[in-house]
């Protein structure tokens, strides 16, 4: 049986816990060791099979004792509550990997590296990215407070801008990089502090990046 076709367009900003550039860009292992991350996005065009997805948006959160493909990780997705019920279902299926080519996007290794994998929830989701000046702001009400800013030179103090240009990505292939600052309640909870920050446009289907 094949897939449902999908695809989205969609302005993405994303947080983890890694020193700015983040080493698991690379193929290196986290920073820290482990990996927690917070990953928000509006989608500006979207369908999954006959369903229409433009304007939604939505937001994943996950973490991981150690390297994310070493798995045992925690994830879960939050939709937004504007969505309806054809709507919901079909972001679900996107963000927890599902009617997807197996590793053909983020959101299908996330989930596969995942032993805990949590029913999504349904919030208001507030979000503003602007990705040439790599600002960012997520707010989902009781549960998630991010922002996203430019990374600073130590000294001077003047805008840093770096990008990251990524051939064969999963997620993108080129992305403004920043500084991220995010604290997430509920079961899967994170305290970052001016860490990997990414602003990106994400073009994704049931195959993958369109490019």
């Amino acid at each position: 049986m094949g897939y449902v076709e999908w695809e989205i367009k969609a302005r993405e900003f994303a947080n983890c816990n890694c020193a700015y550039g983040c080493p698991c860009q690379f193929n290196a292992l986290p920073t820290h060791g482990h990996c927690r991350a917070v990953g928000a996005f509006a989608i500006d065009e979207g369908y999954f099979g006959d369903v229409r997805l433009d304007g939604l948006r939505a937001v994943n959160m996950g973490k991981w004792p150690g390297p994310v493909h070493e798995g045992g990780g925690t994830w879960q997705a939050i939709i937004d509550q504007r969505a309806n019920e054809a709507q919901r279902a079909a972001l679900a299926k996107i963000l927890y990997g599902q009617e997807t080519e197996p590793g053909a996007t983020m959101w299908s290794i996330f989930t596969s590296m995942s032993s805990t994998v949590l029913d999504p929830l349904y919030a208001e989701i507030q979000f503003e990215v602007d990705i040439e000046r790599r600002q960012a702001r997520v707010v989902v009400p009781g549960l998630i407070e991010a922002k996203g800013e430019p990374i600073r030179n130590p000294v001077t103090g003047a805008e840093a801008r770096a990008r990251i240009d990524i051939v064969d990505g999963f997620e993108f292939t080129i992305a403004e990089m920043g500084s991220g600052t995010s604290k997430v309640t509920g079961a899967v909870a994170m305290d970052l502090v001016a860490s990997y920050g990414q602003f990106a446009r994400i073009h994704l289907s049931t195959h993958g990046i369109v490019r």
